[in-house]
This record gives C-alpha cells, structure tokens and sequence, in this order.
C-alpha cells in the first residue's frame, strides 16, 4: 500500500448499492432510491433512459478526460514531466478540475511496476478524469482483495503478470486521489494523440487492466 495518508474523513456520499455482495444503503441512498421510484411510477422518468445516462458518464464522458491526460503525456514529454512531478496543475491545464479531484497523484506503470488503485473504506475516486466509479470499485470483495491478493484480482480482469513485476496498491481517500499512466502499447509511432486516447480505458486507469495495441 502507498505510504500517503490513509485518512477517510469523507464529505461526499458512500454509494455502496445494494446488490450481489448486499451493501447496505446510507440514509441519503435510501432517500435518493426512493425519489428514483417515485419519478418511475409517475411516469416522470424513464428508466431505461436514466441507466443510458449513467453508462454514458459512467464508462464514456468521464473517462474521456482522463484518456486524453494519458494520451498527451504518452506524445508530450514535458507534459508527462509535469504531470508526475505537479499531477493536480498538469490536469487542470487540460480543464479538468473540479470536486473529487482536488488533490491527484498520476502513478506511472513501467514494465516492472504495475500500479493498481482501490478505496479500502468506500469509493473515492477521481471524478473529473474519470466520471462515474463503477459498481465493482464499490464493492466490498473488490476493496478487501485488491489487497489481499491483488494478482488474484487483476487475473479476473484479464491481467497476468510475470513474477518479476511489482504490483502496487495505492488506497485511495477523501484528501488524495489516484491516476493511473498505463504503458504505452507497442504498434502506436504514427497515432496521432487523439487516436491513442481512444485506446485508454477506464479500467487501464484504474490500473485492473492494460492498453491494448491496435488492430
């Protein structure tokens, strides 16, 4: 685990729906789930519609931002030296502030240190370079076994990593928040930076999984 403060003092909301691990609902969740069902049965909002919304800034709109961080620092070598050294001012001269993000470390991958993000306590998470956390960052065996065995876990999502690279986790917190910089895929000299932000997922930044190269 990092050495930075682990302190969990949290002024924003513990969304830890209840699902297959069965998180228990906060008092705001239970409030916020309720409004959601009224607006349904009056026919004020279509479901269907509203998880569209959620995907869309969950997996797409969000990460984008930070896609574009990672694609600038893969062309832009004094950008990437920026963002390394000073990560919260490297980002906002791409725009990209704002609540959640206040405080940012970029963690650099290497081919012998691979760094993977996790909030052992709720879900912080970057919110203005990646939207929305996804369902699994929030879940209970996410948080505990990313820990424990975070070569297990990072198997799950399709990573195997040889035994002589370092795997490291870094626990994410209401003061401090995480960015992975994956590596740079072989195969992409003549991509332009747009073209390889469209290779940078949400995942890769989370650091459970790896930039694929091009077809």
């Amino acid at each position: 685990m990092s050495d930075h403060h682990h302190h969990h003092d949290h002024d924003h909301e513990h969304d830890d729906r209840p699902g297959p691990h069965g998180a228990p609902l906060t008092d705001v969740q239970l409030r916020v789930r309720a409004l959601e069902s009224l607006l349904v049965d009056k026919g004020l909002v279509d479901p269907k519609t509203l998880d569209e919304l959620i995907d869309t800034y969950e997996t797409k709109v969000g990460p984008r931002n930070g896609a574009r961080v990672v694609a600038k620092a893969w062309v832009d070598p004094a950008f990437k030296q920026r963002l390394l050294a000073d990560s919260t001012s490297a980002i906002a001269e791409l725009g990209y502030i704002g609540r959640q993000g206040e405080d940012m470390v970029v963690l650099e991958n290497t081919p012998k240190v691979h760094n993977m993000v996790v909030c052992t306590l709720c879900s912080c998470y970057p919110w203005p370079v990646l939207g929305l956390p996804p369902v699994w960052y929030k879940s209970g065996p996410y948080r505990a076994r990313a820990v424990i065995d975070p070569r297990g876990v990072l198997r799950e999502f399709g990573v195997d990593l040889p035994d002589d690279v370092e795997v490291r986790v870094w626990d994410s917190t209401a003061e401090l928040r995480y960015l992975v910089l994956p590596q740079r895929p072989p195969g992409t000299d003549a991509m332009s930076e747009a073209e390889l932000a469209d290779l940078v997922t949400r995942d890769a930044m989370i650091g459970v999984a790896q930039v694929k190269r091009p077809r």
